[in-house]
Parts: structure tokens; C-alpha cells; sequence
């Protein structure tokens, strides 16, 4: 089937109201059964995962299994930016005249990709990003990937299309496209933004420091908080999660950081292995 042929029929499905649908499924007792054909599936590593299978109660818990403590270590070295989630890169490299790569010749700007925030956006201009695709096979809790406090969060409704290789290529703008939540962090690199972005099927978003905030709501309106007072998080800890897979972009200040030399399209990651350093550290 042509990419063409695929976006057409993709714009007639109602994305959301499924992934509510699909969401709201993965959370019964009933999608419990479907746990080991999952494991089956994506050839989920149960070694180093928490607990048994099962003791999950339905799918969607399996999907967000916390690992064991061992099997995802932090590097701690001063200075280091780590990955915080498991997945494949995607992009990554300079934020161009305030403009992001999505694919080969395809690009969206800071400002669109953070809900018209034009004064944010600009924090961002001539800085590095960072693209990381999650699949199912991956676990799919966020770390930090440095030391940070929260100091403000995003809620950018918006549509749900597909974030793997087809709707990459085939829609302009996805990650601007695509509902998403945004939280920004002070830390020792400056500012620096982690933007969850939903995807067709994704039942939610959440995240630690706002049990009300989330992704997927329906008649949700674009929401910016300013948090003056937010909490602090230690590298490594985790601060949110997917309820099923899609793609995470870090966004830096101008000469903070430098990415790994390693860090190349297409690579694997894994949480909390060295991706970065601090410049100056």
C-alpha cells in the first residue's frame, strides 16, 4: 500500500476516539488474556522485568512494567546527560533558524512543536535536539536525563497520527501535529524541554509531578503552567510514562550541551546509558 493511500485512509479514521477506545481496553481486567501474546510478539526480555507476568492485572500494566533495579544502570559521572527512555534514535543534531528535523528534507519549527510558545521557542533557537522513537518492544517509563526541577508543563492538543517510519514520512509536521505534553526543567545545562508526543493508539500520557495532566482528553484545550516552586528530580528517576508507545524530543539551550559522537540515526538507546555531556563539566 502506497504512503499515499495509507495518509488518505488514516485522515478518515477518528485517531483519537480508537486510541480512547484501545486505551480504555489495554486497562481491563479482560486484556489480560492478550499479556503473553504481547510477550510473544515484540519478544519482551522478562528477566529484567519487575515482577511476573502474571501478577499484571491487564495489559496497559504490563506495557508500563518497571524494570529491575539492575537492569537499566545510571551513569552518574558529573556532568553526563542520559538517555531517558529506551528506544531508537530518530534525529538529532542543531536547532536550525528555530527549525527541527523530522525526516530527510522535512522539517517543523521549535515554535509550532511547543504550542506557538514563541518566547520559549526562543530559548531554543540555535540549540540541540534530540529525536527518540519508542516501540513496542520497549519499556516505556521517562528519566531524567540530568539532574532538574520542574518549572513549568505543556498540554498541546492535537491530532493522532502513527510516529513510526510510514507516518514520518508520509505526514509534514507530525511532531507539531500530534497531541503532546511538554515539561521544562531548570538544571546545570540551562533549560531544557522533554516533549512526550502522543501517537494512534497511545491511550495516555502521564507524568509524576501532575496527577491530573495527561494526554488523549477529549475536548482538551491547549494548558501552560508556570511552576515557580516545582519539584526536583535526580538523574535517572522517573518522572513519566506512556501508556503505549510513541516518540519523546529533548530540546536544549544554545552551547549547553554536546551529544555523544556515538548517537547517530537509527541507533539503539537505552535508558540511562551515557548520551551527552554538559558543556564545561
Amino acid at each position: 500500500m502506497s504512503d499515499r493511500l495509507q495518509l488518505f485512509l488514516m485522515n478518515l479514521l477518528p485517531k483519537n476516539t480508537v486510541s480512547r477506545l484501545a486505551g480504555r481496553f489495554a486497562g481491563s481486567g479482560f486484556s489480560r488474556l492478550f499479556i503473553p501474546y504481547y510477550i510473544r510478539k515484540f519478544n519482551i526480555n522478562l528477566h529484567e522485568v519487575e515482577k511476573r507476568w502474571e501478577e499484571y492485572p491487564s495489559l496497559v500494566e504490563f506495557f508500563i512494567r518497571r524494570l529491575k533495579e539492575e537492569a537499566r544502570p545510571i551513569d552518574r559521572s558529573a556532568g553526563s546527560i542520559i538517555s531517558p527512555v529506551d528506544g531508537k534514535v530518530a534525529q538529532l543534531g542543531a536547532i536550525e533558524d528555530g527549525n527541527l528535523v523530522q525526516a530527510k528534507g522535512v522539517f517543523f519549527t521549535v515554535e509550532e512543536l511547543l504550542g506557538g510558545d514563541r518566547k520559549r521557542a526562543e530559548r531554543y533557537r540555535g540549540g540541540t535536539f534530540l529525536t527518540v522513537y519508542l516501540s513496542p518492544t520497549d519499556y516505556h517509563r521517562i528519566h531524567m536525563p540530568l539532574d532538574g526541577a520542574v518549572n513549568g508543563s505543556t498540554y498541546v492538543p492535537g491530532t493522532l497520527f502513527p510516529v513510526n517510519p510510514f507516518g514520518v514520512r508520509a505526514v509534514n509536521g507530525l511532531f507539531a501535529k500530534n497531541e503532546r505534553l511538554i515539561t521544562y526543567f531548570d538544571t546545570e545545562a540551562g533549560e531544557v524541554a522533554l516533549v512526550k508526543v502522543g501517537a494512534t493508539i497511545v491511550g495516555s500520557v502521564k507524568v509524576e509531578y501532575d496527577e491530573l495532566a495527561g494526554t488523549n482528553i477529549k475536548g482538551g484545550r491547549l494548558e501552560q503552567k508556570e511552576l515557580t516552586d516545582g519539584p526536583r528530580y535526580a538523574k535517572g528517576e522517573e518522572v513519566a510514562r506512556f501508556e503505549f508507545g510513541s516518540t519523546i524530543i529533548l530540546l536544549f539551550e544554545p552551547g549547553q550541551v554536546v551529544l555523544s559522537d556515538q548517537l547517530q540515526n537509527e541507533a539503539s538507546v537505552r535508558m540511562g546509558e551515557k548520551i551527552g555531556q554538559v558543556v564545561g563539566r
